[in-house]
């Protein structure tokens, strides 16, 4: 899957002067081991301590596997660990340092960056999402002066369902609270908030101007023509 999806980022740059930046979670990598040593609640007793190295071991282990797979497929990644850049407290980001993948981006690479634990002022340590990373990222770039055409989430579903199963084709901000009774549990091990907080994302993106597109990353194609503005089963999000 990380092959196959990499292959149509790769295509979409070398065929297009498009300018992207990617985000992947850490499924069942890095999020067992946090929920494991109940890493969201902070620093409480020493044996949490082998946590937060085991948590930043494991998604660090599936961002090689994505840049890798970036590439060999010369897609020029440029790997971001926000462990190394970013400070929260009380469990928010309040300490962003970007110049590196802005310098990144601008030379054409693509920043490429995950969710992962964080040192915390307040708590010891926190949990940021690929989400909320990927929010502040896009702020910065609108705060510069740069245009963000749309932010495409690849999950494994066409979009958001509704009560019957069917996709919901279009929501707006002011849908939120009606889309979240449709919003169940996450699969598997998840402790970032799942569906709701990408769906709570993608509406604080469209206050912004940014429209997002929920896809099913798992059909081959559909990364490549939600990229391109092309029609693709999702929910689009403005």
């Amino acid at each position: 899957m990380i092959e196959r999806l990499g292959g149509e980022i790769a295509h979409v740059l070398k065929e297009r002067p498009y300018r992207l930046i990617v985000g992947h979670g850490s499924g069942s990598f890095g999020h067992r081991a946090a929920a494991r040593f109940k890493l969201t609640e902070g620093l409480r007793v020493p044996l949490q301590l082998t946590g937060v190295s085991m948590t930043q071991e494991q998604a660090a282990t599936l961002h090689r596997f994505v840049i890798g797979s970036l590439s060999e497929v010369e897609a020029n990644p440029f790997s971001i660990a926000p462990s190394s850049f970013v400070v929260a407290a009380g469990g928010r980001p309040v300490s962003f340092h970007d110049e590196a993948l802005l310098l990144a981006y601008d030379r054409g690479m693509l920043p490429v960056l995950y969710g992962d634990v964080v040192m915390d002022r307040e708590q010891g340590v926190a949990i940021v999402s690929t989400e909320t990373l990927l929010t502040l990222v896009a702020k910065r770039l609108l705060a510069r002066g740069t245009v963000v055409r749309r932010a495409v989430w690849l999950g494994e579903t066409d979009g958001l369902y509704d009560a019957d199963g069917r996709t919901i084709p279009r929501l707006s901000p002011d849908d939120f609270e009606t889309a979240l009774q449709a919003v169940g549990d996450p699969s598997g091990t998840d402790v970032t908030g799942g569906m709701r907080l990408r769906l709570e994302t993608a509406c604080e993106l469209a206050r912004l101007g940014i429209p997002s597109l929920l896809v099913n990353g798992t059909k081959p194609g559909n990364l490549e023509k939600a990229v391109r503005g092309g029609p693709v089963p999702g929910t689009l999000v403005e």
